[in-house]
């Protein structure tokens, strides 16, 4: 077996702890160059999806459609329910509420299926592969709401 001097053993110690010590400053550079990198070239969109469903230019004509359907139902209901018991009431005025639902749904639809087109045609443009709700986001992200708006606004 070799035998080593106190002095060979302090040296060799040390030059294992260098080594180690310069390892880990190289890993940890590398990886927050990556991290750096990732941060400026977010691939991650945010939107507020309110604020855009909001701007578009056919959800004032689903208010007022909604209002009026919503007053006609009422009116039927007011008209109907007058020799109706009340579990024929109640009844009655849940195939109402479904009613109002589906009318909604059908008038939401197509301004829904408008807002997501435009919201991928404004990613696929910027190079985004995610985009996540403003809401759920709590730092990052690239703020593509505007853009959507002014892309709505040209329909």
């Amino acid at each position: 077996m070799i035998k080593l001097e106190k002095k060979q053993v302090k040296i060799v110690s040390i030059l294992i702890a260098v080594i180690f010590i310069g390892s880990v400053v190289a890993l940890a550079l590398t990886q927050t160059g990556n991290i750096a990198s990732a941060a400026s070239s977010s691939s991650v969109g945010v939107i507020d999806y309110q604020a855009a469903f909001a701007a578009h230019p056919d959800v004032q004509n689903l208010q007022s459609q909604m209002e009026t359907t919503i007053n006609e139902i009422k009116k039927e209901f007011d008209e109907k329910s007058a020799g109706m018991n009340d579990q024929e009431k109640a009844d009655y005025y849940h195939q109402c509420q479904e009613r109002i639902a589906n009318k909604q749904q059908e008038l939401v639809e197509p301004i829904r299926r408008a807002v997501e087109a435009s919201i991928k045609k404004v990613a696929d443009k910027k190079g985004l592969a995610v985009v996540i709700d403003k809401m759920a986001v709590v730092y990052g992200g690239q703020d593509i709401t505007h853009d959507v708006i002014a892309d709505l606004g040209k329909k």
